[in-house]
């Protein structure tokens, strides 16, 4: 007889993944592994002709948040997130380009000139783009190995019907080896089939459609290993991992922040901030949330993220101090970052502007 979680029961210890149903909030079930967890995310692809780059090879990643400019200004500029490229094809002008554009994409047949940068610096232009026809979706499967499901599960997969087995919008939900809860993934959960596991008497391998299931990029896996582990216990846990590796870090601990009740410190806390690895704005953010949150901890992820943990429930009451270390670090490398359009600023301008209209009195050395 399989066993039933129930939905009142403690689950310390049954496994790290639990499946529930957005509707209602019940239990589907726990398990301790999940297949297909991990994958390469539908990319859209784009072959840039004329390609002329400025000063930068663009070859492999490229960045996070890659910005195409139409050069005739008669639209918006678009975004292209996680972006990556093989450089330019041998005995041709051209540079193909893929990413992710599911928020901010090109207008349909839009092929006229485009600049692009990544909001650092202008990365070059072409005379003309197209986007090639994606594939269709790769039919794959995500399997929640040793499953105990729960009593509505028990009754879907015992009926067995079409409809049944439909469990409509589910959240996975993932804790970390101290069974603190460090993020979640919401999709379209739909039975396809399950067996008797080898991962325990009476569990079994539940297998659900991944075509409707958005994997995480294989080149979060180890972050997420490191974050599976619990939580950093030392500052600058971050500091030696790359631009992509630290967005994946910084996304994380926003993950965390948001399901964690922060105990806002007494007002006139004096706060210290190490810049020293304050490269980028991942970076920045990262530093800024252990200067007030401690290691692992969160204080925005972009400007309008800041002014929201100024006005509280984010560990900051107003008024304070704080004490910014190394802080030509960040303005050597973030005072003229560019806006979506390609407009420059000062990100370290900005930042301290917010921080003092919150109440934060900031001395940089």
């Amino acid at each position: 007889m399989i066993p039933t979680v129930h939905e009142d029961e403690d689950h310390r210890g049954q496994g790290r993944y639990t499946l529930t149903d957005t509707g209602n909030g019940h239990v589907w079930g726990v398990c301790a592994e999940v297949e297909g967890l991990f994958g390469e995310p539908r990319r859209e692809t784009y072959e840039l002709f004329g390609w002329v780059p400025e000063g930068v090879e663009v070859r492999g990643w490229v960045g996070a948040r890659v910005w195409l400019v139409p050069e005739d200004n008669t639209l918006d500029a678009w975004l292209l997130e996680d972006a990556e490229s093989l450089g330019q094809h041998p005995g041709t002008d051209g540079l193909v380009l893929t990413g992710t554009d599911v928020y901010l994409g090109p207008p349909e047949g839009h092929r006229g000139p485009v600049r692009f940068h990544d909001e650092y610096r202008w990365l070059g232009s072409c005379r003309e783009f197209a986007r090639v026809l994606t594939p269709g979706q790769i039919e794959s499967l995500l399997v929640l190995r040793g499953l105990a499901p729960g009593d509505q599960l028990q009754w879907a997969l015992a009926k067995g019907t079409r409809r049944a087995l439909d469990l409509g919008e589910a959240l996975l939900e993932v804790r970390d080896d101290r069974d603190e809860r460090v993020t979640d993934r919401l999709f379209w959960a739909q039975v396809r089939t399950w067996r008797p596991s080898s991962h325990g008497t009476d569990l079994i391998d539940l297998e659900l459609d991944g075509t409707l299931f958005t994997p995480v990029a294989e080149h979060a896996r180890a972050i997420w290993d490191r974050w599976l582990a619990g939580p950093p216990d030392t500052p600058g846990a971050w500091a030696c991992l790359d631009t992509r590796q630290r967005g994946v870090w910084l996304d994380l601990v926003l993950q965390r922040a948001c399901r964690r009740k922060h105990q806002d410190r007494p007002a006139g806390h004096a706060y210290e901030l190490d810049g020293r690895h304050i490269t980028d704005v991942p970076g920045l953010y990262l530093a800024l949330g252990e200067a007030v949150n401690g290691p692992g901890g969160y204080f925005g992820g972009c400007l309008d993220a800041l002014r929201d943990c100024l006005r509280g429930t984010f560990g900051y009451t107003a008024p304070a101090s704080l004490l910014w270390r190394d802080a030509t670090t960040a303005r050597e490398h973030l005072s003229r970052v560019l806006r979506s359009e390609g407009e420059p600023y000062d990100l370290v301008a900005a930042v301290l502007e917010i921080l003092a209209e919150g109440g934060m009195r900031v001395t940089c050395t």
